[in-house]
């Protein structure tokens, strides 16, 4: 009887242990564990606030006020540096020469995604093609401006490679705004084409080379599998790159300012607020020139990703 009585209290409390819920954390942990990630984030955050953000929103007080960049006084003036660039034909006649660039970054991506698809396969010498066509991005964009400031010049280099094939001409290639801008263009398809290369082959090569094999026995040709595998599996890098690209096009600077320092109808529209800015001293005027750049920017982007939304693409 006694031994009976003494069981019973161990196999009543046995499940009542079971059903028990751990005891939460104390509050002191639970706040440190929500805390330790914003400390992680305290040195970044601070850097990016004082370094982006804290400029944007000082430039976009500036495009309001008629500031000349070194007095300490300041007028608000409202909308007026917003209308003047909306007006002024020779301030906004600097989108057109955008134009240029937004040629050439098509061509860009066309012909990136070309050789990035060809020397993704088994090519002779496909090492040193992929050497030759990511070199430009090595050299600095300056010393890339001179170098082709004399290769373009009356009688220079090109004019010497043209007279080989027997092609004589006193053409001045940087001497009229359409030849300018063309080969101002040309350049930058030269320079950012291996970029974009890398891009590319990085993403194709990235697809698993069983979906090739599978295709090759179903009868697939190298288009079929351009089309079916490479450009949906490389459709999220597709997609950067084009924002890239087009951003690129609108804020083209490096090149055109070295080779012709905006002359004979090659400024753009970051030359130009340059100049406004630190030539004529219409600092109001160059912030909102920078304003109107970076919403287009942003407009552009946001209607591209609204056209080609970034699905996610399983292709296993």
């Amino acid at each position: 009887m006694t031994h009976t009585t003494g069981k019973v209290p161990s196999e009543a409390a046995a499940p009542a242990s079971e059903g028990t819920t751990p005891l939460p954390a104390p509050r002191r942990t639970r706040t440190w564990r929500v805390l330790t990630p914003w400390l992680f984030l305290l040195a970044p955050l601070a850097l990016l606030i004082t370094f982006t953000y804290a400029p944007i929103a000082n430039m976009v007080a500036y495009s309001f006020t008629d500031w000349d960049g070194v007095s300490p006084e300041l007028h608000y003036t409202g909308a007026e540096n917003y209308t003047e660039i909306f007006t002024r034909e020779d301030l906004f006649q600097v989108f057109f020469v955008s134009g240029y660039y937004l040629i050439a970054s098509v061509i860009q991506i066309v012909a990136a995604l070309y050789f990035a698809t060809v020397l993704s396969f088994q090519v002779r010498f496909r090492t040193f093609y992929k050497g030759v066509l990511f070199f430009p991005s090595l050299v600095n964009g300056v010393a890339i401006g001179f170098v082709f400031l004399y290769f373009f010049q009356d009688g220079g280099t090109f004019d010497t490679v043209l007279g080989l094939f027997g092609f004589h001409t006193d053409h001045a290639w940087l001497g009229t705004p359409f030849s300018a801008n063309t080969s101002l263009a040309g350049v930058s398809v030269w320079r950012y084409l291996g970029m974009n290369f890398v891009l590319f082959l990085g993403a194709i090569q990235s697809i698993p080379g069983e979906l090739y094999e599978a295709s090759e026995l179903d009868g697939a040709t190298r288009w079929h599998q351009f089309r079916y595998i490479i450009l949906p599996g490389i459709k999220p890098v597709l997609t950067l790159t084009v924002i890239l690209s087009v951003s690129g096009s609108l804020s083209a600077f490096e090149i055109p300012y070295i080779m012709t320092g905006g002359a004979t109808g090659t400024e753009t529209f970051v030359i130009q607020t340059v100049k406004l800015a630190f030539q004529f001293n219409k600092t109001g005027l160059a912030s909102a020139a920078a304003v109107v750049l970076l919403l287009i920017i942003l407009l552009v982007t946001w209607v591209q990703r609204r056209l080609v939304p970034d699905d996610r693409v399983d292709l296993v």
